[in-house]
């Protein structure tokens, strides 16, 4: 035998309760239910507290309000009962708004609602629904009763949340059902109940389910099956983690945990009297009968995944009590939980420090004040004679639970959870677990809290799937690639490596959007003012935007070569969140700020990755940080660090003019508009300083000897072809210093050196067996010699610009941040 229970989104229409009646009487059903409880309609509660509480303001808008209500079940007694069923229907209906009528008026008159009267008032929810479900049911040849709970469910008069008299209520229920076989299918109230002496009374927030597991608990159910909306209780909060999924089956205690921490679909009490007598719960979908829901029973196995599921509450405040008037004191924990009871204040959470200094407690904010007035009542004279502070709150604060069995058999669970919220940002207030192991629960932020939510979910549910919530500024040459390169990689990366990569914010110049559903890359790259959903582009207030969404994994990505952007990547980084950028202003501008990026990023374990700063996608930053990680010292390095450069002296041999070999490299786009840009070495200097400061040294630009190129006259003329006239006269001055070369069989390179804690760029002639003599083109190379590598250095070379190999510089940067998600 079974009893089954349907939610008030189960019966809040028509089409809805059809479908109760399609599973009431399915094969599955049909011959096997004894009861089925019923709530009130989707609504039906809350609205009539509203009439209640206009009543007692004296608003005779109840009147309208109730006759509203009226409607709703009328039109739903229409859709189903016979013109021979209807009209008695019609008139129960009326009747009992009549009853509830009278009452309001009562209530206006006397401008008093007590909690005896509302309960009065929310019992016509329950009473309706579940009269009217017994006559659809009988309309469409099923047997069954209307049962009214108050005269089986006895409780304390406790109005609001009373507790149930479990030994009276058991006689009462196996009296009525002494024998079974003569009654019909018992359509039951939910939610309400009455005192010895008949006053009617609720059980309170999950009420209804309470109702069905005590008619399961007496009648020694095989089974009570909780029909709602959702297919079961799911993994955490759908509404604010998408990916949340169906939990198969849990263990009793691990769904009085989950509930207890605000898991929507069950509610502690409910699960008392099955757990006593060890009667298995189904949480099942009205509007998904087909699929299995969620068993929860007293033993279980401990599943494929290292914990069962995540709750959270997103209200509580905590309240602090510290002071050296604790330490050693017996007693101290009774006086001060026992005031809090007297005030009947009910405590969600306890932790204490282990030198037993301070004690702090969560409580919603509806008990919080009264909780602090019991604190200072029953403390006051240690808070006067200074022994302690006085007590401490904090609000807008949140709770996350995780929650699950095999915890306890499983080492580093901890720790996954902690540095999940550590790698977000997420500051954690307050810690609590209990002996059994089977919940951790941390107090956090109220804004932080689906952000922690999304990441502890992915460490423990998606294991070894990574996503990173990218936020691009700057789609242009590198930044558009960058957005070519993630869509054409989108389905390989999710497929074979697990890892997503979700653009959800992007900004040119002028335009910005957001999503946090994910934009898609190549529709980016056309950002413009014709896409309605675009807003314009400030930089604060895409940083802001960006901080505000909250993302868990967030990532942002700087394809500008702003100064501007760059002075924000403190601010970001401060926010937990990383920063991938192939931008050179930040690390080659003041020294004090860059290290300031560098201690950041290594004291708060934010990853700010910067690869693609010298050398484009070659690998010389993280060859030079695994050198000084294993312990070598780097002792000198010898680099071609400009694209330009390394074109134009690798192709002057003297068959051309050199002025020629700077025309030509500027027609095939190797050099900026104005070439000076280039062959002011200024660029190739940032990237040495760059190099200089990865090997400890402590340099400002200014400190970078730079040997010019080119005469004080051609960066003097005024304009790209004065410049080009002007260098023409140098032609004569380049050759002989390139034929002095040749005659030794040398050849011109222009090269950075870093040694002996100075950085310097020059031009100088290479012998034939030098490593510069092999390049190609644009190459850039890199050669580190170390203490290890001192007879045979190490060489780094290849392309060091374009478009493609430096997009992907950035995009293996920030794979490398999926990668520490883990």
């Amino acid at each position: 035998m079974r009893v089954l229970k349907f939610g008030g989104t189960s019966l809040g229409s028509a089409q809805a309760i059809r479908k109760v009646v399609e599973i009431i009487k399915d094969n599955e059903h049909t011959g096997k239910v004894q009861v089925v409880v019923a709530s009130a309609m989707a609504g039906a509660t809350d609205a009539l507290i509203d009439l209640a509480q206009r009543a007692q303001a004296g608003d005779h808008a109840y009147i309208a309000l109730a006759q509203t209500i009226q409607n709703q079940h009328q039109a739903v007694a229409a859709a189903f009962l016979p013109d021979s069923a209807l009209a008695p229907a019609m008139v129960s209906i009326t009747q009992a708004f009549e009853e509830l009528i009278r009452t309001l008026d009562g209530v206006a008159i006397l401008r008093e609602l007590s909690p005896r009267i509302l309960d009065e008032v929310m019992s016509f929810g329950e009473r309706l629904s579940a009269s009217l479900l017994a006559q659809v049911l009988r309309a469409v040849d099923v047997p069954a009763a209307y049962l009214d709970t108050r005269t089986l469910i006895l409780t304390d008069n406790r109005h609001g949340n009373a507790q149930v008299l479990a030994e009276q209520t058991a006689r009462r229920i196996r009296a009525f059902f002494k024998d079974p076989k003569t009654l019909p299918l018992q359509i039951a109230t939910g939610f309400i109940a009455a005192t010895e002496e008949g006053a009617t009374t609720t059980l309170g927030r999950g009420g209804s389910d309470l109702s069905a597991a005590l008619f399961g608990a007496v009648l020694e159910a095989e089974s009570v099956e909780i029909w709602t909306d959702v297919d079961g209780i799911l993994t955490a909060d759908p509404r604010m983690v998408k990916n949340a999924f169906t939990i198969d089956a849990l263990s009793y205690v691990e769904a009085m945990e989950l509930s207890h921490f605000g898991a929507q679909v069950l509610y502690p009490p409910t699960i008392r009297p099955a757990l006593e007598k060890g009667i298995p719960l189904r949480v099942r979908n009205t509007f998904n009968p087909e699929g299995k829901g969620t068993w929860i029973v007293k033993d279980i196995d401990s599943g494929p995944y290292p914990i069962r599921g995540i709750s959270s509450m997103n209200h509580v405040v905590l309240i602090r009590v510290q002071g050296s008037g604790m330490v050693g004191v017996a007693g101290f924990s009774s006086r001060l939980f026992g005031a809090l009871a007297r005030r009947g204040i009910n405590i969600i959470l306890i932790t204490q420090s282990s030198s037993e200094y301070s004690i702090c407690f969560a409580v919603l904010p509806d008990d919080a004040q009264g909780a602090e007035v019991a604190v200072r009542e029953e403390f006051q004279g240690e808070i006067d004679r200074g022994v302690l502070d006085e007590p401490v709150i904090e609000s807008d604060l949140a709770i996350i639970a995780v929650v699950g069995c095999r915890m306890k058999l499983t080492s580093g669970i901890s720790g996954r959870i902690f540095h999940a919220l550590g790698r977000n940002g997420v500051n954690v207030v307050a810690i609590a677990q209990g002996s059994s192991e089977l919940n951790i629960s941390a107090v956090i932020a109220r804004q932080d809290q689906a952000k922690a939510l999304n990441a502890i979910h992915e460490v423990f549910f998606l294991a070894g799937a990574r996503s990173v919530n990218l936020f691009l500024l700057g789609i242009g040459l590198i930044g558009g690639t960058l957005l070519d390169q993630l869509a054409d990689q989108q389905e390989v990366l999710a497929g074979e490596h697990q890892i997503r990569i979700n653009l959800v914010g992007a900004a040119n110049s002028r335009y910005m959007r957001f999503n946090p559903e994910g934009l898609e890359p190549k529709e980016i790259k056309s950002l413009s003012g014709k896409d309605p959903k675009v807003e314009p582009f400030t930089l604060e207030g895409f940083i802001e935007r960006m901080q505000q969404l909250n993302l868990p994994n967030s990532a942002f990505c700087d394809c500008t070569a702003s100064d501007d952007v760059a002075a924000q990547y403190e601010q970001i980084l401060r926010a937990a969140i990383p920063v991938v950028t192939p931008n050179k202003r930040a690390n080659s501008g003041p020294y004090d700020y860059y290290k300031r990026l560098i201690t950041l990023s290594k004291d708060r374990g934010i990853p700010y990755l910067y690869e693609v700063t010298v050398c484009a996608g070659l690998p010389v930053i993280s060859t030079l940080r695994d050198l000084f990680l294993s312990g070598d010292k780097v002792r000198r390095i010898e680099a071609v660090l400009s694209g330009t450069l390394s074109f134009i002296f690798n192709n002057y041999d003297g068959s051309r003019p050199f002025s020629a070999l700077v025309r030509d490299a500027k027609a095939k786009g190797y050099t900026e508009p104005d070439p000076r840009d280039d062959l002011n070495a200024k660029d190739a200097a940032r990237k040495a300083l760059i190099l200089a400061r990865e090997c400890g040294m402590v340099l400002e630009f200014s400190d970078v000897m730079i040997e010019p190129i080119l005469p004080a006259a051609c960066f003097a003329a005024a304009g790209v072809e004065a410049f080009f006239t002007e260098l023409e006269k140098s032609d004569e001055a380049f050759e002989q210093r390139r034929a002095a070369a040749a005659a030794r069989g040398e050849a011109l390179r222009y090269v950075a050196v870093i040694e002996g804690g100075s950085a310097r760029l020059t031009l100088r002639s290479e012998p034939a067996g030098s490593p510069f003599r092999s390049l190609v083109d644009s190459d850039n190379i890199v050669v580190i010699t170390t203490d290890r590598y001192s007879a045979l250095s190490i060489v780094i070379k290849g392309p060091g610009a374009g478009a493609q190999v430096t997009a992907g510089g950035v995009f293996a940067d920030i794979l490398r941040i999926a990668r520490t998600l883990v």
